[in-house]
């Protein structure tokens, strides 16, 4: 089966232009047009990768992030009209992983889209399980443990943990980063490396307001530290 892609938008002259570039990708295009239809269409099969726009009648484009977010890892991509700092980042935090200010070109679309199906692919790793205090990171098996418990992390927040964990002690710029684990070159936003950090802390960290194992190097970007 081909990849899925899954566009929430109540506009229908957007929905039927956006279908029409990410179809000439090749790829299969499920289209809804409210946060209700959309989780209706997700529950009926496998999709690999979730637009979502922010406006939408009934359950707004945040709400079904978060709704999504509880059973299920699949890349989202949020789609807001205008960049707001707000906008964006309350994005990210339900749990997007990228975001697109319209308008927007689809050879844009078509860029996020692969580079979040390429973070699908596993990560290239040893055998090893990298130990970091209370932490455990196996990710050939793409497992992760905090005190024993393991927790679930979406796919972008697991790339992101193993970069950092790759070089324990180094300091990884955001623009690094993003290059690393969002998977293109982008004169990126740093809203992207920090919310994800923040999301990273709430499941990785015993408190994340002080964190012990993902910190702030003030001025540099984020390190791993045991």
């Amino acid at each position: 089966m081909g990849t899925r892609i899954l566009t929430v938008e109540d506009d229908e002259r957007i929905r039927t232009a956006v279908r029409f570039a990410l179809e000439d990708e090749g790829w299969v295009v499920d289209e809804a047009d409210s946060g209700e239809s959309a989780i209706d269409q997700f529950s009926r099969g496998e999709t690999d990768v979730v637009l979502i726009d922010i406006m939408l009648p009934g359950i707004d484009g945040f709400e079904l992030c978060r709704t999504l977010r509880r059973n299920s890892d699949v890349p989202i991509i949020m789609v807001t009209a205008r960049d707001d700092t707000h906008d964006v980042v309350a994005g990210l935090e339900a749990g997007a992983d990228d975001y697109l200010t319209k308008p927007f070109a689809p050879k844009e679309l078509s860029a996020r889209i692969r580079a979040l199906l390429r973070r699908n692919r596993p990560v290239t790793a040893d055998a090893s399980t990298v130990r970091i205090g209370d932490l455990e990171i196996a990710a050939e098996q793409g497992v992760v443990k905090r005190a024993g418990e393991e927790v679930h992390l979406t796919k972008t927040e697991f790339r992101l943990l193993c970069e950092l964990a790759s070089s324990p002690g180094k300091v990884f710029s955001r623009e690094t980063l993003l290059e690393k684990v969002w998977g293109y070159d982008y004169f990126g936003d740093g809203r992207l490396v920090d919310v994800h950090v923040r999301r990273l802390r709430t499941k990785v960290e015993a408190d994340p307001a002080h964190p012990r194992h993902v910190v702030t190097v003030r001025g540099m970007g984020y390190k791993i530290q045991s």
